[in-house]
């Protein structure tokens, strides 16, 4: 009666970062955190990069950026001490309880700014609405940008009065936090700069890509684009500054576009970035030139990650490998393995979408090769983001090669991650990676007769979710329960009783309570699919049809987004699951309408796997349809 139920659904969620993409493929898992290396313009000879230089790439589930290494600030402030502290921004200090005061000024310490700084920050992300999973990184960024923007703020000689005032003006509200004001005084010195332009063009220039700091400051990445690009059109094309400018506006598009979701931001990225491909001549700038075409790889990798198809990401993997003929390991080793590491990064998005493993195997190598610079004594959470980006790998090639090799590997790589990846020094990395283990785990419980490794990745998956709350970081929480669901699901099919179903369906409608079809519409439907069969197993075990029309309603639901053309795999899957439903509940009511719609959606499902070259589930498919053949001949129905 029970058929094949396909319940994997695999994929990673971005949460990103910053050299951090998620991303999410077919099957019932969540996988977390593919990780992108962002370089900035750091590079002025091709001199082997010293160790002091290694591009700071932090971990998470999503995308890295990479700049030169100041000491970068980690907070670890949860959200629930800054909440407050949002809240009461614009309160007088005395307003403030004991504990507050005490929070700012740990802050104020940790972070090297004012009072009034402080206070203006968490204003900001109060303002912009940014979620509380980012409060602690935006908090950390803001004051970055804000620092940069300070230093640029004072009068220089030979500054006319006029001008030096406004400097001195815009520099003492930065320092009190008035930003508003800051900005204001600024647009006063553009003014009076615009009178002498013809003398003064460089300098207004970089008034007002000190407007663009501001605004990056302000999380205002499109404000900040047009003033970087206002600053770019205030120089000749010779000028030295000029493609830095650009380099900025192009860098907060690609931000707006990343970090809010605006595909059209990220479009606009990607040509100022072929733009900047073209302006930068090879011969004449090889490091400059790679290090855009890097830039331009990651933007046309996030974006082929949102929408369907292959082309975007095959163009990501083309800027990476131009990237790669520049930036050799001999010349820069260090941005030779995050570059290694990006291109391993858009090839697994491939292979998650392709049927075969060609494109999954080059991701494990590149990521094996960035392993060779990315060493645990010198970079030991680039080489453990790594780890976790090959753990994604095999773990996906696993899946789709029989035996366990793979998996064991992956296996392996997630336990390396997690000798830097502690909870204490960062929690949200580690749970991360617990998630990812959790799945790793899994798919050897279900090649595996025992209990063991099902149990051990279910007890991954609730340490993920120690730090992983639905507060911190909703749609990682999400991930996870769907993944406990899975791993449930799979024990419950092995033991006698209900209650590990039952807890399986409370998990993967935990998960539906973040994973909304307007939202992430794929994660959605994965979880649809999830839900269904756990729904279907459990009405296998149960008299009535109750649990299977659910579960029919909830592969439907899937269906209406894992559609054939978008993700062959994935519909497949689906299409047998609803089939299997169809027909357990065709043979209890002896309806042969339904053996029918049955029998269809296998055979469709069927087609898709032997497209794919799936030729180890022919005997399973062929059987399946006998089965049906046979029942619709024991109620007097010709065969279809």
């Amino acid at each position: 009666m029970g058929g094949l139920w396909d319940t994997i659904w695999n994929g990673v969620q971005d949460e990103s970062t910053r050299t951090i993409i998620g991303w999410l493929g077919g099957g019932v898992v969540v996988v977390i955190g593919g990780a992108w290396a962002l370089f900035t313009h750091f590079h002025n000879n091709a001199k082997k990069t010293p160790p002091a230089a290694v591009p700071n790439i932090t971990a998470s589930d999503g995308l890295a950026l990479s700049g030169p290494v100041n000491a970068p600030i980690i907070l670890n402030t949860p959200p629930e001490q800054l909440a407050p502290l949002i809240k009461s921004a614009t309160e007088p200090w005395e307003r403030l309880s004991a504990q507050q005061q005490a929070t700012i000024r740990e802050l104020e310490h940790k972070l090297g700014v004012s009072e009034g700084a402080l206070k203006a920050f968490l204003h900001i992300l109060g303002e912009e609405a940014v979620p509380a999973e980012k409060w602690a990184e935006k908090l950390a960024e803001i004051a970055e940008n804000y620092k940069v923007a300070l230093s640029h703020a004072r009068a220089a000689p030979g500054d006319a009065p006029a001008i030096a005032r406004l400097k001195e003006q815009a520099r003492a509200a930065l320092d009190q936090g008035d930003l508003e004001q800051a900005d204001q005084h600024l647009a006063e010195l553009v003014a009076v700069e615009n009178a002498a332009i013809d003398a003064r063009q460089v300098e207004a220039a970089a008034t007002l890509a000190q407007r663009g700091q501001i605004a990056l400051t302000r999380l205002r990445y499109p404000e900040a684009a047009a003033h970087f690009a206002a600053a770019a059109a205030r120089l000749p094309p010779a000028h030295a500054d000029r493609l830095k400018y650009l380099d900025a506006e192009a860098d907060a598009l690609y931000r707006q576009g990343e970090e809010k979701g605006d595909n059209a931001a990220l479009k606009e990225a990607i040509a100022r970035y072929r733009e900047l491909v073209r302006l930068r001549p090879r011969q004449q700038v090889p490091l400059d030139w790679a290090r855009t075409q890097n830039n331009l790889g990651i933007a046309l990798g996030i974006l082929g990650e949102r929408e369907s198809g292959t082309e975007r990401l095959e163009e990501a993997v083309e800027a990476f490998r131009a990237a790669l003929e520049e930036y050799t390991r001999e010349r820069v080793p260090v941005v030779w393995a995050g570059t290694q590491n990006n291109l391993g990064n858009a090839l697994r998005a491939l292979g998650e979408r392709e049927s075969g493993t060609e494109r999954l195997g080059e991701a494990v190598e590149a990521y094996r090769a960035a392993l060779e610079e990315y060493t645990r004594e010198h970079v030991p959470l680039q080489w453990a983001m790594t780890q976790n980006n090959l753990g994604l790998a095999l773990t996906k090639l696993g899946e789709r090669k029989s035996g366990t090799e793979r998996l064991e590997e992956a296996v392996q790589a997630y336990r390396q991650a997690l000798l830097e990846y502690t909870r204490a020094r960062v929690p949200l990395d580690w749970a991360m990676t617990q998630n990812n283990l959790g799945i790793a785990l899994f798919r050897l419980g279900e090649r595996e007769s025992g209990h063991e490794r099902l149990e051990e990745a279910v007890e991954a998956c609730r340490a993920a979710l120690a730090e992983r709350t639905r507060m911190r970081v909703p749609l990682g929480w999400a991930a996870t329960q769907n993944n406990l669901g899975n791993a449930l699901l799979r024990l419950g099919e092995r033991e006698s009783g209900t209650e590990r179903f039952d807890e399986a369906i409370e998990a993967y409608r935990q998960a539906l309570s973040e994973f909304t079809l307007a939202r992430v519409p794929l994660k959605w439907a994965g979880t649809q699919d999830n839900l269904g069969s756990a729904l279907a197993m459990l009405g296998e075990r149960e008299s009535g049809t109750e649990r299977l029309k659910d579960a029919v309603q909830a592969f439907r639901a899937s269906l209406e987004e894992r559609t054939r053309e978008r993700v062959p795999l994935e519909w497949a899957m689906t299409q047998n699951n609803l089939g299997s439903a169809l027909f357990t509940l065709g043979q209890r009511t002896r309806d042969s309408s339904m053996l029918r719609e049955a029998r269809g959606a296998i055979q469709g499902a069927f087609e898709v796997r032997m497209q794919a070259g799936h030729e180890h589930l022919r005997a399973y498919f062929e059987g399946r349809l006998a089965a049906i053949d046979q029942t619709l001949a024991a109620l007097g129905e010709p065969r279809p």
